[in-house]
């Protein structure tokens, strides 16, 4: 049995985040760089086996700015548990203060003035950095890549995942899932799975015609690591035709799949494990459902849902690490594993904070290779911001509004559909926005903005299918990302109503009328997962609205009146 002692480095981690109590002005201090990268990787080394988590990194090359959200509303077992608290609750039940290191890294309240201090985060240079201090305090540790890497930025959509192929492979991974990966098209997504020099898992990848284990991707990869036998397990996004385009893989089929996996979980376990590990791509509470069902997994690292937690959440004897994303976070998990079993476990999130971490030397001139060929366009300046944009919440970020606003003007729509997607840095408040920043935001491989016309009946439909992804109580029924975002309309939701009840309220901005089922209204959108969606780019989009603004100021919306909390 492992204790809540045996993983207190956790608390450790928080101290070395927060600093002592009279850190006094945090702007003043951070300038100083009071916050230093020994703190920051400072770890009393524990067992035999160490394991390095990265997740969700979204093609993030360089340092950026990533709001947390400040709002992630859990419902049915999961309300008003972690991940499903924010702001100065989140605070709270960490004891982290404010103003402190940790509130910029982990939390959302006062963003704009924190990041002032603090500065950007991430950077694979950076993360380099870390991983490197890693190994050479254990120089068998595995890396673990939970997936969405190759997606989300511009260079990654013009190379077609190269850049960030070429940057992982010099991170050298151990292995690596998958999600967004495949929206890429199963021919490149086997092209470069075929070149990878690590392990590509995922055991609930299926040949869709077949109904069997797809052959290019492993279900698990053996270590010898620390005198230990470990069996590291992928588990793949599982929802992967309804998310995204099943189209652009035909030949795959996904799912959860508890029993192959409790059958994989088996398999090795026969074979001599030591210990288990799952990398997972299933979303936080995806997993802990999955661990209350799978037996046998000692650590679940999880990604999908780019939850940033300090602390590991216990589900029986399994143990969930959430490293958050767009490389803002790296997770370290030391393990004591002997006689055939995890005896403890030790764990730290380390954020990334670009201006205290010294970048690789080496990585960070592979990265200036990589992107080198389009510096002048990702340098352009298309506007500017008085506004923090940002997108993570369950409902409608300033980035959202924004591009909203552009297919409400540039489509000439009464109502504007823009994907319920985390995934995108943010900026703060006098920076400029440079097509990087606009394509960090919207890079995908199906991007064109449709223009269409849609009752208020299946406007209603829509919103309540996409609601029931997000808020049924059964974890495994929650198959999208966040709430689809709207723009021209308001509407009420009741989370704790079932599907098909929780949407009313909806009124049209411009009149301020009903929305009427039966009447037809011009709707825009983007990022349809239908085969041959028409118009333009989403980018294209956003960037002639921006240009026209000139400034852009994006008001906090209040357009979403949310009940049954």
């Amino acid at each position: 049995m492992i204790s809540r002692r045996d993983f207190l480095q956790v608390s450790m981690a928080s101290a070395a985040l927060v600093g002592a109590s009279g850190f006094g002005n945090w702007a003043r201090l951070a300038a100083q760089q009071a916050l230093t990268q020994d703190q920051l990787l400072e770890f009393d080394t524990f067992g035999n086996v160490s394991l390095i988590h990265v997740t969700d990194i979204h093609a993030q090359l360089k340092p950026i700015y990533f709001r947390e959200p400040s709002i992630n509303l859990g419902v049915g077992g999961n309300k008003g548990e972690v991940p499903h608290i924010t702001g100065a609750e989140f605070r709270a039940r960490y004891g982290i203060k404010d103003g402190s290191p940790s509130h910029y890294a982990l939390s959302s309240g006062d963003f704009a003035s924190l990041a002032k201090g603090y500065g950007r985060v991430g950077g694979l240079d950076r993360v380099a950095t870390v991983i490197n201090a890693i190994r050479a305090d254990r120089p068998d540790a595995l890396l673990l890549d939970g997936g969405d890497t190759w997606h989300g930025s511009y260079t990654c959509h013009h190379t077609e995942g190269q850049d960030m192929v070429n940057v992982m492979n010099a991170l050298k991974p151990d292995a690596m899932t998958f999600h967004w990966e495949f929206t890429l098209g199963s021919a490149r997504v086997n092209e470069l799975v075929e070149s990878l020099p690590y392990a590509a898992l995922g055991q609930n990848i299926f040949d869709a015609e077949w109904d069997e284990p797809a052959e290019l991707f492993k279900p698990y990869e053996w270590f010898e690591r620390g005198g230990a036998k470990i069996a590291v397990i992928g588990q793949a996004f599982p929802y992967m035709p309804i998310a995204n385009p099943g189209w652009m893989f035909p030949e795959y089929s996904f799912g959860i799949r508890d029993e192959h996996m409790q059958a994989m979980v088996d398999e090795v376990r026969a074979q001599g494990a030591d210990l288990v590990v799952c990398l997972s791509h299933n979303g936080f509470d995806v997993d802990k459902a999955m661990a209350g069902k799978v037996t046998g997994i000692d650590v679940i690292l999880s990604g999908h849902t780019h939850d940033a937690l300090p602390e590991p959440v216990q589900v029986g004897q399994t143990f969930i690490i959430a490293s958050g994303s767009n490389g803002k976070f790296v997770s370290r998990v030391d393990l004591d594993v002997r006689d055939g079993r995890m005896m403890g476990l030790r764990h730290k999130l380390i954020p990334i904070f670009s201006d205290v971490i010294t970048p690789d030397a080496q990585i960070a001139k592979l990265i200036d290779d990589q992107r080198a060929p389009y510096e002048a366009a990702l340098r352009e300046v298309i506007g500017q911001t008085e506004s923090t944009l940002y997108r993570r919440g369950n409902f409608n970020g300033t980035w959202d509004d924004l591009i909203c606003d552009a297919l409400l003007s540039e489509r000439d729509a009464q109502i504007a559909m823009s994907p319920g997607v985390r995934w995108g840095p943010s900026l703060v408040p006098g920076d400029d926005i440079t097509r990087e920043d606009l394509w960090n935001v919207t890079s995908m491989s199906y991007p064109n903005a449709y223009r269409t016309e849609m009752t208020g009946e299946f406007i209603k439909i829509i919103l309540e299918d996409v609601a029931d992804n997000i808020f049924n109580p059964d974890p495994y029924y929650q198959q999208g990302g966040d709430m689809v975002r709207i723009g021209g309309m308001a509407y009420a939701i009741d989370i704790s109503k079932p599907q098909g009840s929780r949407i009313s309220d909806m009124t049209l901005m411009s009149s301020g009328e009903a929305i009427d089922p039966s009447k037809t209204y011009t709707v825009a959108g983007w990022a349809s997962v239908n085969e041959g969606t028409e118009g333009p780019p989403i980018w294209d989009v956003v960037e002639n609205h921006i240009r026209k603004m000139g400034t852009v100021t994006v008001d906090e919306t209040n357009t979403v009146k949310v009940t049954g909390l």
